[in-house]
């Protein structure tokens, strides 16, 4: 997927027209549409303006790949890497990408979190706990 189709895709996700997003970032309706038709690439200060009105980063837009998802790049901060397939004994696989990202190294503890309907969620135990502490400290400093 390339740079322009990720601006379209985002685009279409963020419910703007190409009008819309022309505006945000000072150019023409036309520079927009020949940006996502591939016609020509946005320069970086464009691409950054592009990146800022989006709400997501410039790598994300020149990176992301969708894989036929029609999904637009993520928003900063957010990731998608991907999908794992559950071995038959419940093991997953954590994407190398989200491991960097994250700072996952082998041997290090996972809490999962799960909420119905909504999903499952991994974050370091060390990370946990000490959310956990801080608003246990916070609870306690409310009560007197």
């Amino acid at each position: 997927m390339g740079i322009g189709t990720n601006i379209q895709a985002t685009r279409q996700a963020a419910g703007l027209t190409q009008e819309q997003l022309a505006a945000e970032v000072g150019v023409s309706r036309q520079t927009v549409a020949k940006w996502e038709s591939g016609e020509t690439s946005p320069d970086l200060e464009h691409a950054a303006a592009l990146a800022d009105a989006l709400g997501c980063t410039v790598d994300a837009l020149a990176n992301f790949d969708s894989a036929g998802t029609g999904l637009g790049a993520p928003p900063r901060g957010k990731h998608l890497f991907g999908s794992v397939k559950v071995g038959e004994r419940g093991q997953v696989v954590i994407p190398k990408e989200a491991r960097e990202v994250f700072g996952i190294r082998p041997g290090d503890k996972l809490v999962v979190l799960g909420e119905d309907g909504q999903g499952i969620a991994l974050c370091k135990e060390e990370d946990f706990m000490a959310g956990v502490v801080a608003v246990m400290e916070a609870a306690r400093r409310s009560v007197r």
